[in-house]
């Protein structure tokens, strides 16, 4: 969620880690700061509430020199966001950012008060600092109270403490948040991710769950959570696949969902061969007895999609859940059944853990995942990955199509295997995937048509969104993109249920977007849609041209969608969702790629 930087350079560090954190901005913040350790050894800081130019206006003024420093952006968990609640968080000799949540904190800090040591902030990283501080009063060395309060933290972080009179010493650890070190030459970085590091160096190591790590310029020593020196391999990153820019384009937004063509080419040629799938050996659905789906937020609505051509195509039986409400409602699972875990980040904090409930209940894990060295790829049995590209704009794009893609693979593959489809049928379903870029291509043209609806709806202070069978999650999809982004309550609902209630909220201010392709379907759902006309909705119908020509009549607005996708035309119309959601944020003013509140990647509970 927050962003985390460290550097034990040979340079003036300072601007280096703002620049750093201008790379993790995608991740969601509310404040920002750095601490460094001048050549004297004097530690210091400085921080500032909202964007990283207030933080960069403050260092002209307020000026820091050092090469070793560390940097954060914050998204606020405990306590507002505030000056006083930013990191870095300092107590006398000792400076830390943190990721995560210290959940024991409230104890820790009842003690350091009965110590004497009064907090100055809201947060629970304080408590980590104040504890270390107390640690080095009593008259331990740094690495000594570093690893003295890290025995004493409950929960889920990252960490990165600086020490005053220590120009060449860094400690990371981590426990839950992802951390990750980088190798340079006399030069050693520490990051919350690897976009971080790219600008300094290709050698990245990954810290695994409960390793700590002393940092010197010559190098660093990882130790695992037994507290035993333990080797963690260095691995070469492409630092072209980390470039991060926009393109031209006005928003990373705009671009990545320009991209959806091509990535969703790559993604698909990656699993399909011609008239045959490409999926890693230990990917066989025989004897599978049931299937769990789990994610959060549009990964969540991915593997909802899914369950329909599971069932549809494979005749699996699947549960689908929200991963926080699956790891605590502790379902009983078979010994014969997978489970299968969305997420593009892969280091998503309730799908990780539920993930860890389920691997030791279940025959097999699968992770569907945008980052191949995340902890949810390397912590199931299979990881599949994505391969939709960074995506920075804070509301997913690209990566949901290419979610579908993946999760579209895998259930032919289920129906194939199952006896549910012959060769003959694969080939027609896959020629149905291998259409999609060309068919997204077309779809990018509802734009410009997006655009003139913008000013309608950006007036709406209520939106609902209608679809049948694998529709409706998209429907689901298009209204939480624009609650994200122009800030206008809007819901989803499956174009049944309109008269069980949602109805209700029909007059002539509800926008009524209507997602019918002209499929078996498509007749239930204009007979919904109707019932919402007779009530004075205004219906935005979204339809390939034969569902425009018999359904059409008497809307407010059209979208045309090219003919075409089979059961696949989900991933095809997401790109209206996307497009309506970000041209109504830009209408509204709204800030597009970092919407309030909202984080990119969300590693604590």
């Amino acid at each position: 969620m927050c962003g985390i930087i460290g550097i034990l350079g040979q340079h003036e560090v300072s601007p280096q880690l703002v620049e750093a954190l201008k790379r993790l901005e995608y991740r969601g913040y509310d404040s920002a700061g750095v601490a460094t350790v001048d050549e004297a050894g004097r530690l210091d800081r400085r921080r500032a509430v909202g964007k990283l130019v207030n933080l960069s206006d403050r260092l002209v003024h307020e000026p820091l020199t050092g090469h070793a420093g560390i940097g954060h952006t914050r998204w606020a968990t405990h306590g507002a966001a505030t000056e006083a609640n930013a990191h870095p968080h300092r107590r006398g000799p000792v400076a830390v950012v943190h990721n995560g949540i210290v959940e024991n904190f409230r104890e820790l800090r009842d003690e350091v008060i009965a110590l004497g040591m009064e907090p100055e902030s809201q947060t629970d990283t304080e408590t980590v600092a104040l504890l270390t501080a107390w640690h080095m009063a009593q008259g331990m060395d740094a690495i000594q109270a570093a690893r003295a309060t890290l025995s004493r933290l409950h929960g889920a972080f990252a960490l990165a403490f600086l020490f005053e009179g220590e120009t060449d010493l860094m400690i990371a650890a981590r426990k839950g948040s992802p951390l990750a070190i980088g190798h340079g030459e006399g030069e050693m970085f520490l990051g919350s991710d690897a976009i971080a590091l790219a600008p300094f160096t290709d050698r990245i190591t990954y810290l695994e769950d409960g390793d700590h790590a002393i940092l010197r310029r010559a190098g660093a020593q990882v130790f695992d959570a037994e507290g035993r020196s333990v080797e963690r391999e260095v691995q070469q990153i492409d630092v072209g696949s980390t470039r991060i820019d926009k393109g031209g384009y006005r928003h990373f937004m705009a671009k990545e969902i320009a991209e959806q063509p091509v990535v969703l080419g790559d993604a698909l040629n990656h699993y399909i061969k011609g008239d045959r799938l490409v999926l890693p050996e230990a990917i066989d659905f025989r004897g599978v007895d049931r299937l769990t789906l789990v994610g959060c937020g549009t990964a969540f609505y991915a593997a909802h999609v899914a369950r329909y051509w599971f069932e549809t195509l494979a005749g699996l039986p699947c549960d689908l859940d929200v991963a926080s409400e699956f790891r605590y409602r502790e379902p009983p699972l078979s010994p014969q059944s997978w489970a299968l875990f969305v997420s593009q980040s892969g280091e998503t904090a309730d799908t990780l853990a539920a993930l860890h409930y389920a691997r030791d209940k279940v025959a097999r894990t699968v992770g569907v995942v945008n980052v191949g060295t995340s902890a949810i790829a390397r912590d199931a049995d299979i990881a599949l990955p994505t391969l939709a590209g960074i995506e920075v704009g804070v509301a997913s794009s690209k990566a949901f199509t290419c979610q579908l893609a993946v999760l579209a693979v895998l259930a032919l593959k289920a129906a194939h295997d199952r006896g549910r489809l012959t060769d003959a049928e694969l080939a027609a379903h896959l020629a149905d995937l291998r259409a999609l870029p060309a068919l997204l291509n077309q779809a990018l043209a509802v734009s410009d048509e997006c655009r003139r609806l913008a000013g309608w709806l950006s007036e709406a202070q209520d939106v609902l969104y209608l679809g049948r069978g694998a529709l409706y999650p998209v429907a689901l999809e298009g209204a939480l993109k624009l609650k994200e982004l122009s800030y206008i309550h809007a819901e989803g609902y499956a174009s049944g249920e309109l008269k069980h209630g949602p109805i209700a909220l029909i007059d002539r201010n509800v926008p009524v977007v209507v997602l019918a392709p002209r499929d078996e379907l498509f007749d239930k759902t204009v007979s919904n849609m109707q019932e919402v006309m007779a009530r004075h909705g205004q219906v935005l119908l979204i339809s390939d041209p034969a569902g425009l020509e018999l359904g059409g009549h008497g809307v407010r607005a059209e979208l045309r969608m090219p003919t075409g996708g089979g059961l696949f035309q989900p991933i095809l119309y997401a790109v209206p969702m996307q497009y309506l959601a970000y041209h109504t944020a830009v209408a509204k003013g709204t800030d597009v790629d970092q919407p309030r509140n909202l984080a990119k990647s969300v590693t604590v509970e």
